[in-house]
């Protein structure tokens, strides 16, 4: 058995100031990954998803075309107001205030939870027993991520992550934390492990404006964190060492589990 991870502190403020810059500046998932997912965990659309930390919905959005309801969960308001204003309407995704703690069976029953870039911030251990009493016997966990590939097109990436360490306060994220214990081993802890991992590589246009909003989108450089004039610092900085960047290489990817 693996110990059990230490939760990162709950703090439903930290994503208010990303809120504005999230959608314009994340990495979206490929539409071939949501489509492979939908189709390895059965989805249909008599099916209820939970997007559990949706942000601004990007997977909210592009799994409701596939199923009856889809329930998208956020504790921050700016994160559900963005959320809202871009579903433009989509009548089958409902809103629903609240953070994994908040997690009950009157939510109803789910054949698929959906966590983007979310999970991490959790008491995981806790939130997988949660989730173990909301979803369908046969159905499933997915865990949606970003990375980039160590390939010449992504040699811009250094510059970046160098520039945002320069100006990220030390809170204590889990990629400093030698401890940190992956989610991988936390799933198979849980009641959901039997695990797959699967994965879309592209390259996509990107441009220094973009990679901007990436910075600002980041709990550990948004503009709550940094202030004003650490925002305007950053900004100016990337602009200024990145304005060349053309393309990146992505790997979206989905870390799916089910019970054994």
């Amino acid at each position: 058995m693996t110990t059990a991870p230490t939760p990162q502190p709950y703090d439903p403020e930290r994503y208010r100031s990303a809120a504005a810059h999230y959608e314009h500046g994340r990495v979206s998932y490929a539409p071939a990954l949501i489509r492979r997912v939908a189709e390895v965990v059965g989805l249909r659309r008599q099916h209820r998803v939970l997007d559990l930390g949706c942000g601004p919905g990007p997977l909210a959005r592009q799994f409701a075309p596939l199923a009856q309801e889809v329930v998208a969960m956020d504790p921050t308001p700016e994160m559900l107001n963005a959320a809202r204003a871009l579903a433009g309407g989509i009548a089958n995704i409902r809103f629903v205030a609240g953070s994994s703690y908040e997690l009950d069976p009157a939510l109803g029953r789910f054949h698929l939870v959906v966590m983007g870039r979310s999970f991490h911030w959790m008491d995981r251990v806790d939130t997988l027993k949660r989730l173990d009493r909301m979803i369908e016997p046969a159905g499933a966990v997915a865990l949606f991520a970003d990375s980039a590939p160590a390939i010449p097109a992504n040699a811009w990436l250094k510059t970046w992550q160098d520039i945002c360490a320069r100006y990220e306060p030390k809170i204590g994220a889990h990629a400093h934390d030698p401890n940190w214990i992956r989610h991988e081993a936390v799933l198979l802890d849980s009641p959901f492990a039997w695990l797959e991992q699967f994965g879309v590589i592209e390259r996509r246009p990107l441009d220094v404006e973009t990679l901007v909003q990436r910075t600002l989108s980041m709990g550990s450089t948004s503009p709550g964190h940094l202030g004003e004039t650490g925002t305007a610092a950053i900004t100016a900085e990337v602009r200024s060492a990145l304005a060349d960047v053309r393309e990146e290489v992505v790997m979206t990817s989905a870390l799916v589990a089910w019970r054994p």
